[in-house]
């Protein structure tokens, strides 16, 4: 991987943001972690950013660099701890299905993040979590939490509430962007979870592409689709034009 200071300026150079990120060392329970924080300005309405399951790569940096673009400080969360970016299938499997089976740990490690993120100077009290993938996931578990966020956004990530969860203590506004050809996901998840929303009377939208398989917002994959990415983008923008300050 690269390293974040390098693609960080590159993108910088690129779009103009005008503060480059930088990696952030930071400490949950007495472990390592290092997430990444970007904010143009003083104050900024944050995004607290958690990546997919193969951890807080340059994927996650691009996307942190263009919301500050946009005007919005980011944190991006490291969920696996300093130093583990697996790089095979099992690797992403232990470590993601570690903390699907241990959801205090899940949701201590988003509220060590959000502290984190404070200590850097962030607005945490005009604030959206999203995620990819296992990052929507852990983004949905969050909400259920009772995270006293303003909203909550899902890219193509897992849709169904554990046994024994539900939303009655969610605050923030619940954003689904999901892809009707995700075969790992299914729309009678994303059916399911609409329902359970509605009846929990949680304020909520949910749009589906068609044509977008799962993860298709990652630039340079064979499941990458323009034109999904472009318009699950865009709601993106203007969900935080709506619900931040």
């Amino acid at each position: 991987m690269k390293l974040f200071s390098t693609i960080a300026l590159l993108l910088c150079g690129v779009s103009g943001v005008l503060t480059a990120g930088e990696k952030v060392n930071y400490d949950v329970g007495g472990e390592a972690f290092e997430g990444y924080y970007a904010s143009p300005t003083a104050n900024a309405p944050l995004v607290l950013l958690v990546h997919d399951w193969d951890g807080l790569t340059d994927y996650e940096v691009k996307r942190a660099e263009m919301l500050a673009e946009l005007g919005y400080s980011v944190f991006a969360v490291d969920m696996f701890g300093a130093g583990n970016r697996p790089a095979d299938m099992a690797g992403r499997q232990k470590l993601t299905g570690a903390l699907y089976n241990d959801r205090p740990r899940m949701r201590a490690l988003m509220a060590g993040a959000l502290e984190a993120a404070k200590q850097q100077g962030a607005n945490t009290g005009n604030a959206v979590a999203m995620g990819y993938c296992f990052g929507g996931s852990v983004i949905l578990d969050y909400a259920r939490s009772g995270a006293d966020l303003k909203g909550f956004v899902t890219f193509h990530g897992g849709l169904a509430t554990p046994e024994g969860q539900n939303y009655a203590q969610a605050k923030g506004q619940i954003l689904v962007l999901h892809g009707t050809a995700d075969d790992a996901v299914t729309m009678d998840q994303f059916a399911a979870l609409a329902k359970e929303l509605e009846g929990q009377k949680i304020k909520h939208e949910m749009i589906a592409y068609s044509g977008a398989p799962h993860a298709f917002t990652v630039f340079g994959s064979e499941r990458y689709r323009e034109d999904a990415d472009k318009k699950s983008w865009r709601r993106f923008g203007e969900f935080l034009e709506e619900v931040l300050n």
